[in-house]
């Protein structure tokens, strides 16, 4: 697994798993919509991934955490793989992906804001009568009784 210079070689799925922190069937996946390349295979037919198979599954894991759509991750990895690419290239995608971001807290910010206060109005009493149920049946968001 790991070689006497510190170098991982020759990890199962399991071990890459582990190692990452992913899932096993995350992996998979990745593997099956082309993300992650085909690792290579031992001579019993296990697939046994290398260096080169952590670095690229911390490189897509990271970008999940940081928002990144799949086509997005797509895009970043195949400017990766063609070694072409410029830093401008990479901040132009960065730079809309950032906005994008930025829209999505907006919006969850003014869902916040129609929930707070909304349930605000809630009495909590017994009744059936609810803000909440109503700003849900017909849609009076922000309209006052």
């Amino acid at each position: 697994m790991v070689d006497d210079h510190g170098v991982v070689r020759d990890l199962k799925r399991s071990d890459l798993a582990r190692l990452t922190g992913c899932n096993l069937e995350t992996i998979r996946y990745y593997e099956g919509v082309g993300l992650m390349p085909d690792p290579p295979r031992s001579p019993a037919g296990h697939r046994r991934y290398g260096p080169t198979h952590v670095e690229r599954l911390g490189f897509i894991i990271r970008a999940r955490e940081l928002g990144f759509t799949m086509e997005e991750i797509r895009g970043l990895l195949s400017m990766v793989d063609r070694g072409s690419h410029t830093c401008a290239e990479v901040e132009k995608r960065g730079r809309h992906h950032l906005e994008v971001v930025r829209t999505k807290i907006m919006d969850l910010q003014n869902i916040e804001a129609v929930l707070a206060e909304t349930i605000a109005k809630c009495s909590g009493s017994d009744s059936p009568e609810c803000p909440l149920l109503t700003v849900l049946s017909d849609g009076t968001v922000g309209e006052t009784d």
